[in-house]
């Protein structure tokens, strides 16, 4: 009887989970242009932070990829976790760039160790 109510309990917890982190991930899904460059490590150069404000952008997709510019090309895949909370992109090598994410409305906000990035749906 206690196994059968845990594994209750489990698949309860897994479900809630489950739909949590896809409400988040259905949120994410579409093309953001930034709006907003902070340094939140080492201080970032004007000219960074103006490639950065006049290229930047990040296009998610259902199937879990993510392309665009930030001060590169980037391709790659993105999770995320904690009910949409923690986003984690990787490259097409598989580096890892983890950041808190917010979405609210139109609003993106990703915030890294290095520096915080703010979209707005395009």
């Amino acid at each position: 009887m206690r196994k059968s109510t845990l594994f209750i309990f489990g698949l309860a917890l897994l479900s809630v989970l489950m739909i949590s982190c896809h409400k988040g991930r259905n949120k994410l899904i579409n093309s953001w242009k930034v709006t907003n460059v902070e340094a939140t490590g080492k201080p970032l150069s004007d000219s960074l932070k103006n490639v950065i404000l006049t290229k930047g952008n990040l296009t998610f997709t259902k199937d879990g990829k993510v392309t665009g510019y930030l001060d590169v090309d980037f391709k790659g895949t993105f999770a995320l976790s904690k009910g949409g909370k923690d986003l984690v992109l990787k490259d097409e090598v598989g580096t890892p760039y983890s950041y808190a994410s917010t979405i609210e409305n139109d609003k993106l906000i990703l915030d890294g160790k290095e520096i915080k990035l703010t979209f707005d749906k395009k």
